[in-house]
């Protein structure tokens, strides 16, 4: 290790521009706009693994937007595997008016890198790859062979990397699967993250008159899309912030005792939580602390609703149509499938007789819960430890990684959600950021996890 550690340690800067050179390709995978920024983002990654000394690296086409699939077998069939998951796509960067400076061009300030993709997940899952590359230049022998695959279609919620893992589970057989795209509690806490919410995500149309009409000739006698799907979304919850579906509770796993008491000893400040957002109060299902809010409770949220008339000036319209998209946050024991099908169903009861409905799923992702007594978490705690001098605590979060369940189910390998970002790297959002210690920290930690993980 020590070998290692010398060689990353002097080889920060080239770590450093060779993550700027990636941030700089915009590769949102939503947009098919940039659906040639995806391609060069992949093909990018494919020449940097050759680079770094794995050689085995190829794009793998999907019907959607290729995975990269990378291997180094070298320690031979005795040593353990470990299995890499990443993505190299990213969100959309709007709004453009409130980033500081240029999402694709990084620039570091405070201490953090900002650029889209920093965090979320181009900066995480390349730490991985360059402590392989610490390995490798230095002749130090990985301790472990090393599998890599990595999508671009995860910000754009498909599911094609979900096929591959089922059709080619030899090709992905491993002893634990090692996932860095989640987040520490706050900063110089190292976190491991054993529970993820899942997802269900929906757009509502509702359509009334067939063509736009003029509100005065018309207004009072025919019904309004846009306040007619206001409504709707305000039946969603009741005033205790409860979703009213029917059955929507049913499976929900209820926190233990011993989740809740150790939820209660982290360093949770609601003050400075609240002056972060700059809001005044907070919101949300009554009888639950923020973290079991966040954490451990279903949601449902509006996204995004449009319609009528938004330009400059007036114009007095009563529209044909109104859209609205809302997702809902599914937590361990629900089951995506079966809550699709509960909005679905609740949706279009709710739609009055005055219009007409169209409710479409536009995915879902079951949560996961992930049993920490197993070698690989034990592995990754020494690991942090090793890197950052600092025990480690464990979190749920509130967000959703889909493919994790998936690799469960069918590689029945244990998953090691060992992520490096921060509560504030206001990924999803406008300045995302990535801390450079924990740049630096990751690939160190990711270079001690190879090496703890061989030895148990």
């Amino acid at each position: 290790m020590e070998k290692v550690i010398e060689y990353l340690e002097n080889n920060k800067e080239q770590n450093l521009q060779e993550l700027f050179e990636f941030l700089r390709i915009p590769s949102i995978s939503s947009q098919q706009s940039h659906k040639a920024d995806i391609n060069k983002a992949a093909e990018w990654l494919v020449e940097n693994f050759k680079k770094s000394g794995i050689e085995n690296a190829k794009l793998i086409p999907t019907d959607g937007h290729p995975l990269i699939y990378a291997e180094w077998l070298g320690a031979g069939t005795s040593a353990k595997t470990v299995l890499v998951y990443g993505h190299y796509d990213v969100q959309p960067v709007d709004p453009i008016n409130l980033w500081d400076n240029p999402p694709f061009e990084p620039i570091i300030k405070n201490g953090k890198i900002f650029a889209r993709g920093s965090a979320d997940d181009k900066g995480q899952v390349f730490t991985h790859i360059k402590s392989a590359e610490a390995y490798l230049k230095t002749d130090a022998k990985i301790p472990v062979n090393l599998k890599f695959i990595i999508e671009g279609e995860e910000e754009a919620g498909e599911t094609h990397i979900e096929e591959f893992i089922e059709q080619n589970p030899d090709l992905l057989k491993c002893d634990t699967v090692l996932i860095s795209d989640t987040e520490w509690f706050q900063a110089g806490l190292p976190s491991i993250c054993y529970a993820l919410r899942g997802l269900a995500y929906f757009e509502v149309e509702v359509e009334g008159p067939n063509r736009d009409l003029h509100s005065g000739t018309f207004g009072g006698a025919v019904d309004n899309p846009i306040q007619v799907l206001a409504w709707m979304i305000t039946q969603l919850k009741d005033k205790y912030g409860r979703i009213t579906i029917p059955h929507f509770y049913d499976d929900v796993l209820e926190l233990t005792e011993e989740e809740r008491s150790n939820f209660e000893k982290l360093p949770f400040d609601l003050e400075n939580y609240k002056k972060d957002l700059d809001v005044r109060e907070l919101d949300g299902e009554m009888g639950f602390s923020t973290l079991e809010k966040v954490w451990t409770r279903p949601t449902l949220d509006c996204n995004g609703i449009w319609g009528g008339y938004t330009g400059e000036g007036s114009k007095t319209v009563i529209p044909s149509k109104a859209w609205a998209k809302f997702s809902c946050r599914l937590v361990p024991n629900q089951n995506a499938e079966k809550i699709i099908k509960l909005v679905l169903e609740h949706i279009k009861k709710l739609a009055p007789p005055t219009v007409k409905v169209k409710i479409t799923s536009l995915s879902g992702a079951n949560p996961v819960r992930i049993d920490p007594d197993n070698d690989a978490i034990r592995s990754a705690i020494s690991a942090f430890k090793k890197a950052f001098g600092k025990d480690v605590v464990f979190m749920r979060e509130g967000g959703s990684i889909p493919v994790v369940e998936k690799f469960s189910q069918v590689l029945h390998s244990p998953v090691v959600l060992m992520g490096f970002g921060l509560p504030n790297d206001n990924i999803h959002s406008p300045n995302e950021s990535f801390a450079v210690d924990n740049y630096f920290g990751g690939i160190l930690s990711s270079a001690h996890f190879y090496n703890e993980f061989s030895k148990i």
